[in-house]
């Protein structure tokens, strides 16, 4: 009897043991949720989960299955907090992003190609690497791409790689929104035309990393001497954005001496570009103070980019690929890969000069925290909205297959028979992650445990939407 009291304490031990170290491993996730932080707590939790004896885990490739769901390939792509919490609140119509892009009819893709983003390589995406009806004609040794609609000699397409800085080298806001309308139409527009849908689109990065990946361009020999700065019908003068050297270029100037330079369109470039400038008298700064001008153009700049009908960020590859997708209906070819080993990463900056960048664009970590957190909520939406919609399509397979089989069962009944109802549920195999967007044939199905659709009022899928793990 004394042995069996005694083997009974040890197991209660084991589980309370077992419990205590359970809540430890979830106190560890929700107290440090970045891997920067606790890194030792977070490797113990890792082994706990993944290699102290749990079984269920297949590694590979994105596509990995781990305890019998099929693993997120979003997920801490690039090293983001597990759990995002939103900052700003948005309306419904800023993060549910979808237009009905007509490439068949008028409608065109606008390109704001911001320097040192990522663009060229968004770009090149955008020619190269989505699947059409009609593929975009590109030529070795030739600079631009022949995108045209199908059955059309007419581009869908106004960007560097289509039809070439037709408003200018790295046209902004205020230059394109003017200018792109009158150079579509006098292209190919017949008279008693529609007017046209057009769709601009941007990319942006991390302000500080594209401050240096610019001076490291310039200290090479840049210059963008071509771009125009149209504001209000006419370029700015000299005294208005006076040059910050005397020479033909740049070329081998010091991370100082860019930063010394008062003049520098580098600095808060992001702002700038996504602005409408005629709301501060362009580049005449005698308008008003500093302050207030940069305050207006920051609002303007965040109201842009609400409205555009998508914008990416450089930092975030595969979920820029994701929403594009889903917002304009089209597929690309290949996955975006995400390319941490930029010039701007290589450069050694100390602390200090690091706080000086910071200051000398304050108004475009703002716009960048900001537009990192509609990013974010807007890629969280869409993937809700996706598992809601596979949700619904298995709801309605399995209703269809419990139909045919009621059916079937009454046609081998016989008359004095009694139907009996089954042992159990049947089990209907789900479809694997595609990882495409753009309709119903393309949607994601996640593969979910048979508990899943249990629930009828949606109360786990609430849940694990509010816990959405990035």
């Amino acid at each position: 009897m004394d042995e069996k009291s005694g083997s009974s304490s040890h197991h209660r031990l084991l589980i309370v043991l077992l419990m205590v170290l359970l809540f430890g491993v979830i106190m560890v996730q929700y107290v440090c949720p970045s891997r920067s932080e606790c890194e030792m707590l977070h490797q113990l939790g890792s082994w706990f989960k993944d290699g102290g004896g749990v079984t269920g885990s297949r590694s590979g490739s994105g596509n990995d299955i781990q305890d019998g769901l099929q693993r997120d390939p979003y997920i801490a792509e690039d090293g983001a907090l597990i759990r995002f919490v939103p900052r700003f609140n948005f309306t419904k119509a800023d993060l549910s992003r979808g237009v009905d892009f007509n490439i068949k009819g008028d409608d065109v893709i606008v390109f704001l190609h911001i320097q040192k983003t990522g663009g060229t390589t968004f770009g090149r995406h955008l020619v190269r690497n989505i699947q059409l009806e009609r593929p975009c004609e590109c030529h070795a040794g030739q600079k631009k791409c022949t995108c045209f609609r199908p059955g059309k000699k007419e581009t869908w397409l106004f960007s560097r790689f289509s039809t070439g800085w037709s408003c200018g080298l790295h046209a902004d806001w205020t230059e394109l929104t003017s200018c792109v309308p009158s150079r579509m139409d006098s292209r190919e527009a017949p008279e008693n035309m529609p007017s046209r849908n057009y769709y601009y689109i941007t990319i942006l990065r991390d302000p500080v990393s594209r401050f240096l990946s610019e001076w490291r361009h310039v200290q090479r020999g840049a210059t963008w001497r071509a771009s125009l700065h149209v504001c209000d019908g006419r370029s700015p003068t000299l005294s208005e954005l006076p040059s910050c050297y005397s020479g033909d270029d740049w070329s081998g100037c010091s991370l100082q001496e860019f930063m010394d330079c008062p003049y520098n369109l580098a600095n808060n470039r992001q702002t700038r570009m996504l602005a409408d400038l005629s709301l501060v008298g362009c580049y005449n700064v005698s308008t008003m103070s500093d302050e207030e001008r940069w305050a207006l153009l920051l609002e303007s700049a965040k109201r842009n980019l609400r409205g555009m009908a998508f914008f990416g960020l450089t930092e975030y590859q595969r979920k820029t690929q994701y929403l594009f997708e889903r917002t304009f209906n089209l597929e690309f070819i290949a996955p975006f890969t995400q390319l941490n080993g930029t010039r701007a990463s290589s450069v050694d900056v100390p602390f200090e000069t690091q706080h000086r960048i910071l200051q000398l664009n304050r108004w475009d970590v703002e716009l960048y925290e900001y537009a990192r957190d509609l990013f974010l909520q807007r890629f969280q939406v869409a993937r809700q909205q996706e598992r809601r919609q596979a949700r619904a399509r298995r709801q309605q397979e399995r209703r269809r297959l419990r139909g045919r089989l009621t059916t079937k069962q009454g046609r081998q009944l016989k008359p004095t028979d009694t139907p009996r109802q089954p042992a159990c549920r049947s089990v209907v195999p789900e479809e694997p992650l595609r990882g495409k967007a753009g309709g119903d044939s393309a949607e994601s199905e996640v593969l979910l445990p048979d508990w899943w659709d249990q629930d009828e009022n949606g109360t786990m899928e609430d849940y694990m939407d509010n816990v959405e793990q990035w």
